[in-house]
């Protein structure tokens, strides 16, 4: 039985770096927008397919968009995105929903740091191929299921990125 990976590692994937590059070219705002839209849409039903009661996912995106709307500030937001994280090692043991309140945790964590945003692939890719194909799936097969979701973040990024955007996120990928 292969081992379950609890997120996406190969930095140098092709689409993963089609993420990177389109990432590096647009404003903290707009990375949050869709990392977080993005997240709701997509990772909030995996993570509710396995605990409906446990609003802590929720809650992070909701706190997020208080953020962004300028309803609470930063260190609110935070406590908030705190629980998800919590949320996500509380889910050990549940591969889908722990990836996807990872990838959860890290797309409203974008809000302190535009890097946090690469982590919605990172951590979400894994939750929709554990969900689509199961976690005795070879890793090429998860890794393929991985590639086709990762394209489908980057159409949803493509949609909604500055042309030219005059106030890039400095970004330093090293962590």
């Amino acid at each position: 039985m292969p081992k379950e990976r609890k997120m996406l590692s190969d930095w140098y994937a092709p689409y993963i770096q089609l993420l990177v590059k389109l990432i590096e070219t647009q404003s903290k705002t707009t990375l949050v927008n869709w990392a977080v839209d993005y997240a709701e849409e997509v990772m909030l039903p995996l993570w509710n397919k396995h605990y409906p009661d446990d609003l802590r996912p929720q809650e992070a995106l909701k706190a997020a968009h208080d953020w962004l709307s300028g309803t609470i500030k930063l260190p609110q937001a935070k406590t908030v995105i705190l629980q998800c994280h919590t949320a996500a090692r509380e889910a050990e043991g549940n591969a889908v929903a722990q990836a996807a309140a990872r990838a959860i945790g890290q797309a409203t964590s974008s809000i302190h740091s535009a890097k946090h945003s690469i982590g919605l692939a990172l951590y979400g890719a894994i939750a929709v191929g554990y969900d689509i194909l199961g976690t005795k799936a070879t890793w090429e097969q998860l890794e393929q299921c991985a590639a086709e979701e990762c394209g489908r973040m980057l159409k949803a990024l493509r949609s909604i990125a500055v042309e030219n955007e005059p106030n890039p996120a400095k970004i330093d990928w090293k962590c």
